[in-house]
């Protein structure tokens, strides 16, 4: 997954990155070692991507089904909200109520359209879960590679959180990225080029305009 890397006024590039690097993920799954012996973090990633294969991957599955499908996924598997706080630091503070609500629904709607999209064009790839490790009191490591057809492997870490709801995902790290610190920066030179948050609230917005257009 390159996140959404450079999100320009229009959020092509960052947002791009984002759904390329956490869907290409979990398209498809194959564990090395019995699922029995793997830490429960490491059994939590394999479930999503079971899950994801399963659900998402139908060339003949509706739109609109598809992406309900992948937002049910995220909200059962991904700590949106912690992600989308983080991707705009100081300015979630500063941010007033309505400002929030709005920037999370379309920071959540532009995760799940991509997604749809990239799983509408699902080509193969599978998921290698080797295990997990500590990181810090309450974080996981998962260590996986994704298995490409016609690409060299791409090396992949999840931060896994523990949560008074169980297990979430709060960052996916390609070849030694951070997908989190990488959306930050996006969003960060979109706030301070494009007329602070409000500009950024209005680039998603227009993405997700377009993409219902």
């Amino acid at each position: 997954m390159k996140m959404l890397s450079g999100l320009r006024p229009d959020g092509s590039r960052s947002l791009a990155f984002f759904a390329v690097s956490f869907c290409t993920a979990f398209l498809s799954f194959t564990a090395p070692v019995a699922a029995k012996t793997l830490p429960p973090a490491a059994e939590f990633v394999q479930r999503l991507g079971d899950t994801a294969l399963m659900s998402l991957t139908d060339k003949h599955l509706p739109r609109k089904t598809r992406e309900e499908r992948v937002r049910k996924i995220l909200e059962d598997n991904f700590d949106v909200k912690a992600i989308g706080r983080f991707a705009i630091g100081p300015y979630w503070r500063q941010a007033t109520g309505a400002q929030r609500k709005e920037y999370m629904k379309y920071f959540e709607d532009l995760i799940v359209e991509t997604y749809t999209s990239r799983f509408e064009a699902y080509s193969g790839q599978t998921l290698k879960v080797y295990g997990a490790r500590p990181s810090g009191d309450t974080d996981y490591i998962v260590d996986s590679k994704v298995l490409q057809k016609t690409a060299g492997p791409i090396e992949l870490q999840w931060r896994v959180r523990k949560e008074d709801g169980g297990l979430r995902i709060v960052d996916v790290i390609v070849a030694g990225v951070s997908m989190s610190f990488t959306q930050r920066s996006d969003f960060m030179s979109v706030i301070q080029n494009e007329g602070g948050l409000e500009g950024l609230i209005s680039s998603l917005r227009k993405r997700h305009e377009e993409n219902r257009g």
